[in-house]
């Protein structure tokens, strides 16, 4: 097995620089080709991953450059999924996104061509591909994504049953990350805000009234995750990174882990979590209480939603409290969720952006000595 994660870690995203922001509005006016928007993604990033090893950050990202969203892209890239608008975007804190989506125009089905294989293969001519973690959004915020409100004929169109249509995406997306790990990769994350919703008792009370109850699609998103990545080769680390929403800044959710701590620590089958707990909605570390021996958590206490750069004996002091539930040799540090889950990107200078990182890597050499 290879080391799970390291003390210091990053999330995965990054900003995008003007360059490759200019860019891509080029090629949304039709004024650049495809090909001169990729070159612009390779220079930028090279230029990432130079800045990640000079920082000594271990496991490297592309930091989502080639994708607008930290999701849907990757959701399209499978056959039978197309992409697609909502009545409306999601609404987080203030905001709302852009109402892009995905629906089905067909089964869904394992894509050879998928892009994420070229994103992977891109970086591997950058660092080993040992260096390398990976980041798809997790089978279960694929399922949440379909079954939005509008999508019901979709869905019947294809699938005579709920079982079916869990069995198709887990089995596209287990075919996946068998070709990712026959390109190299050996460390693979997968991001999933469906447990942040969870956790919001009055998000889920608007939809199912006075009866908050989550336990039945708890466990359906638990058994569709575990699914995906059962049997794999045992040398593949799988982590997943949990967060409450995190658009231009703003939130989707509140609440502590204790709602989904049970079913998501105790029983889904990642070697390690990436959670959330940069300010007061986060809750507390209590329910790392259901984390199992040998299991990793990367505490996300730096928030990458500002530039305002944290105390740190401030971060170290929360590091001892979630210790008192999880041993110190398997916590970590990273910032709370990436600092562009879409090309839109969070609040803050990439100077900030750089500053919280380096923020973090002091801090791992004061607690953990490296």
């Amino acid at each position: 097995m290879c080391e799970i994660v390291n003390h210091y870690e990053i999330v995965g995203s990054f900003l995008r620089p003007e360059t490759l922001k200019k860019a891509r509005a080029e090629f949304d006016l039709g004024n650049i080709s495809i090909e001169e928007l990729k070159q612009v993604e390779d220079e930028a990033i090279k230029r990432l991953v130079l800045k990640q090893q000079e920082l000594g950050i271990k496991y490297i990202s592309d930091g989502e450059y080639r994708r607008s969203y930290w999701h849907l892209d990757f959701f399209w890239g499978f056959r039978g999924i197309k992409r697609s608008l909502a009545k409306q975007g999601y609404v987080f804190h203030g905001e709302e996104t852009k109402p892009d989506s995905a629906v089905l125009i067909g089964k869904i089905r394992y894509n050879p061509n998928h892009p994420v294989f070229n994103e992977f293969v891109y970086l591997t001519k950058l660092v080993s591909p040992n260096q390398i973690r990976q980041s798809i959004p997790a089978p279960a915020q694929l399922y949440a994504e379909l079954t939005r409100e509008g999508n019901e004929a979709a869905i019947g169109k294809y699938y005579h049953s709920n079982d079916e249509l869990i069995d198709d995406i887990a089995k596209a997306y287990r075919l996946t990350i068998l070709e990712l790990y026959r390109l190299g990769c050996r460390h693979l994350k997968l991001d999933d805000c469906t447990w942040g919703l969870f956790v919001d008792k009055e998000f889920w009370e608007n939809i199912t009234g006075s009866d908050y109850d989550t336990k039945e699609i708890q466990e359906l998103y638990l058994d569709l995750n575990n699914r995906a990545i059962e049997d794999l080769p045992e040398d593949l680390v799988i982590t997943t990174h949990v967060c409450r929403g995190n658009f231009h800044s703003t939130w989707a959710s509140s609440g502590g882990y204790e709602p989904v701590g049970e079913t998501l620590f105790g029983k889904e089958t990642t070697d390690a979590f990436f959670l959330e707990f940069d300010d007061e909605r986060s809750g507390d570390f209590s329910p790392l209480r259901f984390v199992p021996d040998g299991k990793h958590v990367v505490l996300g206490l730096v928030t990458s939603k500002d530039g305002n750069l944290e105390d740190k004996d401030t971060i170290i002091n929360r590091i001892k409290e979630a210790s008192q539930y999880v041993p110190l040799e398997r916590l970590s540090l990273s910032p709370q969720c990436g600092f562009a889950s879409t090309e839109d990107g969070n609040i803050l200078t990439e100077e900030n952006q750089w500053e919280k990182i380096q923020l973090i890597k002091d801090i791992t050499k004061e607690v953990w000595g490296s």
